[in-house]
């Protein structure tokens, strides 16, 4: 029976690193080849190097919740120009300076949740339909699908 467990134990994990896949990869597979040198380019520019291998997936994570196709990464904003590489370079961005928020005020819970209530609040007049209160949830379990080891791609640029 332990060898039983245990030998579904090690398949269980060998499937979720399976799963998991690089932002960019992600990316790819959403959007295309291009989009996915927009999102790189973005990332590159916007996210401390340190900071990439942290921060993309997160990126990555909000580019698949918002699945928006005008509004690719949820930016609706005047001073954001549509196509995808400005709402991708946007989203970068916002993700950047409020980690350094979030650091700055010591950190306190989990950064996606902070997030969340600056980059997808619950309530506002925008979120007519309410769907803004599954955006958190639904960051974290693409961030979880798209975290991966700092040789992907634009995670050690």
């Amino acid at each position: 029976m332990f060898k039983t467990l245990w030998f579904v134990g090690v398949f269980y994990v060998l499937a979720c690193v399976a799963l998991a896949e690089s932002p960019s990869q992600a990316i790819q597979a959403k959007d295309g080849a291009k989009c996915a040198a927009m999102f790189d380019d973005a990332v590159r520019v916007n996210i401390r190097p340190e900071l990439r291998a942290k921060l993309a997936p997160i990126v990555a994570a909000i580019r698949y919740a918002e699945n928006g196709k005008t509004y690719q990464y949820g930016i609706i904003h005047k001073r954001c120009k549509a196509g995808y590489r400005n709402q991708a370079g946007w989203c970068a961005a916002t993700v950047q300076k409020n980690w350094d928020r979030w650091v700055k005020a010591g950190s306190k819970g989990e950064f996606i949740t902070y997030l969340g209530g600056i980059y997808c609040p619950i309530g506002v007049k925008n979120d007519p339909t309410g769907l803004n209160k599954h955006w958190i949830k639904n960051v974290k379990k693409f961030k979880k699908r798209f975290a991966s080891p700092a040789k992907h791609g634009i995670m050690g640029t």
